[in-house]
């Protein structure tokens, strides 16, 4: 199973490194099954460096907000247009209504929700679906919009991603004994920060701490927010393996 950082920045896309988007890979009947998780403002480019467009099996978005979708609509240009003939359909997996949004964000005239290409199916709270060699299960989290955090796992390993979350309950039993967890830190301690939007670093740290993760991938944070900050927080709560990840970064289990 392996996990590479497509785009890590928090909320827009920054100098160093686009919005939202990972790439999990893991084999699967003879090849690799490569699952997109997220596709955030600016990802769209470097997801290129790691894998063919073609060779993407399925897409899990979290939620709808520009730093987790929008790249979304060049992904639908390449698969409808390309040279070499137009993609399957994809399997999508995201909040209600994906398909209506993505169409309404892409400009396209028909709202056909973009199902010539994309086969979008809501994500249910506390379900499962098998993608490939992956159990993905889907839990609802505190966030202005509907936003989802995600179990991956196969039979051997497992990475847990938090999504966009304020505090909440949901992520105790779903990080329980993974290898990875992917965690946003949006926040820092000494801010003045809003409810129900996001995490800090210490916070992140807790949530690790409970369920005992085999290692903390800190994530998502704004270009305006000290990385630095972010990290002394976090091992204020965690005093376990972490990073604060870097576009470009892989982790393999």
């Amino acid at each position: 199973m392996k996990l590479t950082v497509i785009g890590c920045a928090g909320s827009f896309a920054g100098p160093d490194s686009p919005a939202s988007c990972y790439l999990v890979e893991a084999p699967h009947e003879g090849s690799t099954y490569r699952l997109l998780i997220d596709l955030g403002s600016g990802a769209f480019g470097p997801l290129q460096r790691h894998s063919t467009i073609r060779d993407i099996d399925a897409i899990a978005l979290s939620h709808l907000h520009a730093d987790h979708c929008f790249d979304m609509s060049g992904f639908y240009v390449v698969s409808r247009y390309h040279p070499q003939g137009a993609f399957d359909r994809i399997p999508v997996h995201a909040p209600e209504g994906a398909g209506d949004f993505l169409v309404a964000a892409y400009g396209e005239e028909e709202r056909s929700g973009m199902s010539e290409q994309f086969a979008f199916s809501p994500w249910q709270d506390g379900a499962t679906v098998q993608l490939g060699p992956f159990s993905v299960t889907s839990v609802l989290v505190n966030h202005p919009v509907p936003a989802f955090a995600m179990r991956i796992a196969t039979a051997d390993h497992a990475i847990a991603y938090s999504g966009d979350t304020g505090p909440c309950d949901a992520l105790v039993d779903l990080v329980d004994g993974v290898d990875l967890f992917l965690c946003e830190a949006s926040f820092v301690e000494s801010g003045d920060n809003p409810p129900n939007l996001h995490l800090t670093g210490a916070e992140a740290g807790h949530y690790a701490t409970v369920g005992s993760v085999g290692r903390l991938l800190v994530t998502h944070i704004p270009t305006w927010t000290s990385r630095d900050e972010v990290e002394a927080d976090v091992r204020t709560t965690w005093d376990g393996p972490y990073d604060i990840v870097t576009a470009g970064a892989t982790y393999e289990l």
